[in-house]
């Protein structure tokens, strides 16, 4: 972190920093843990373009933690600093997770899951990563899905010559393939982006969630996510399907809305993802028009 930015900080905190350290902060922004007399403080910093990302991402910790369901760690700042953009929040102090701390993770998630609303979507549009993620707003969760998550993703991974024309559905397959598996959902208050790096164990055991993509969505999108790349416990899941089961076309959506992720993936990083999708797209949309 530069000096300026460093002098800038401090004067709006009024405090003395005493340490910086670089700490692991994701693929996007870089991140510092600011250390002074009175707290710990957690920095993101981007180039000042990254703004709007910042301040949706502070809009949606402040909801969820209004919910009163799991903790967000505490916004303080969203500002820009000659050209940098930065996020300035609540250090949260972690730990390894045991049983019990997975236990408190899923049963929070799921009183998360438990606030609704009388649509799919969101108030506004946010990111996913450094992709906009549409929340255009929807009372229909197959077509909100095929137009604001699938859809785009795809005219995307076209665009940049990831998938061919054939291999990408049209929207009459797609609307075939999950109307069925997609009846009676409700839409849940969702985290958006719950992989095993968003979430953190405090020190005292209270679960935090971090970096959002929330949305009024289908619970199990959450779940998804967590299953992707692994990071959560058995008595996670089994905390969390006591207030939320599973039933027969579960493992299907699971896999639908993986695909979105992977999508998004394939669009970040490029090739690597593109077996992974091309599984899902065969399975469920037999990947032709």
């Amino acid at each position: 972190m530069n000096s300026e930015l460093q002098e800038y900080i401090s004067n709006l905190l009024s405090e003395t920093i005493i340490e910086i350290h670089a700490v692991s902060g994701g693929d996007i922004s870089e991140a510092f843990k600011i250390i002074t007399p009175k707290n710990n403080y957690f920095l993101k910093s981007n180039r000042a373009s990254a703004l709007n990302m910042y301040q949706t991402e502070a809009s949606a910790l402040k909801n969820i933690n209004d919910t009163e369901t799991i903790k967000t760690p505490e916004v303080f700042v969203v500002d820009t600093f000659e050209d940098h953009a930065f996020l300035l929040m609540e250090f949260i102090e972690s730990k390894t997770p045991t049983n019990s701390d997975f236990e408190t993770l899923g049963l929070q998630l799921a009183a998360l899951h438990n606030c609704s609303a009388d649509y799919f979507g969101w108030k506004e549009d946010n990111f996913i990563g450094t992709l906009p993620q549409s929340n255009k707003q929807n009372d229909s969760w197959h077509d909100f899905y095929i137009n604001e998550r699938l859809k785009p993703q795809l005219n995307l991974v076209r665009q940049r010559n990831l998938l061919s024309e054939n291999e990408c559905p049209s929207t009459e397959k797609m609307l075939q393939a999950l109307q069925p598996i997609f009846q009676n959902t409700k839409p849940s208050l969702l985290h958006g982006d719950l992989w095993g790096g968003n979430y953190v164990i405090s020190e005292n055991g209270e679960p935090y969630l971090i970096d959002p993509a929330m949305y009024y969505g289908h619970s199990e999108v959450d779940i998804a996510m967590t299953k992707l790349f692994g990071g959560f416990g058995n008595a996670f899941y089994e905390a969390y399907q006591k207030i939320h089961p599973t039933d027969a076309f579960t493992n299907s959506r699971i896999d639908i809305y993986q695909l979105y992720y992977l999508l998004v993936h394939l669009n970040l990083f490029g090739k690597s993802y593109y077996g992974s999708v091309l599984r899902i797209l065969r399975k469920y949309f037999n990947s032709c028009h």
